[in-house]
């Protein structure tokens, strides 16, 4: 494994359990065995890394999502494309999920502005789908509420996840879908 991927695989574990404030840089050189010098040679400074750690799978869903939505597929099919894909990477990508969540806010000047875009980006790609179901008469009523519930519901799966478990993320995805898009009661 490269130098690079192995501090941030590393860093996530730290950072996930300890806490991104409460992890040194020295306790990270350990762990990876590397010297200061040699890790600062790498990651350029602790909020550097913790930046990367926190845009990497954000980014990746953005550009997925962004091209998604331009997709000739039916809207409800791009729906469940996306929820699929977030739950895939949040459930192989838990640690760096939960040092976004819980941490990116410790970000400053132009990273904690590129975090905040990145966040606005993908949840303009939920209500873009949203919007267009909503237009095509395929989903009901959509306001920023819909779009908070649809991110809720899924971003907050890094917490519980296990992408060994008794379904997968995918299935956790359709199910999801199906509770967001036709609800849990009975049709009658």
């Amino acid at each position: 494994m490269e130098t690079k991927q192995r501090i941030l695989r590393t860093a996530a574990e730290l950072f996930s359990q300890n806490g991104y404030h409460a992890t040194g840089l020295s306790e990270l050189g350990d762990a990876v065995n590397l010297g200061r010098g040699a890790l600062y040679y790498h990651i350029g400074s602790k909020e550097q890394l913790l930046y990367d750690l926190s845009v990497r799978h954000v980014q990746e869903m953005v550009d997925y999502g962004e091209s998604l939505v331009n997709t000739p597929l039916p809207v409800e099919e791009r729906f469940r494309r996306l929820s699929r894909k977030l739950m895939r990477v949040i459930a192989d990508n838990r640690q760096e999920w939960t040092v976004y969540f819980r941490e990116a806010h410790a970000l400053s000047g132009r990273r904690s502005e590129k975090v905040r875009d990145l966040r606005s980006r993908f949840a303009s790609v939920w209500r873009t789908l949203l919007n267009e179901g909503q237009s095509t008469g395929d989903f009901y009523q959509v306001d920023s509420l819909t779009v908070q519930a649809v991110l809720g519901m899924h971003n907050y799966s890094y917490l519980w996840i296990n992408p060994d478990g008794h379904k997968s993320p995918e299935e956790i995805a359709d199910h999801f879908c199906d509770i967001l898009l036709h609800g849990i009661t009975p049709n009658s």
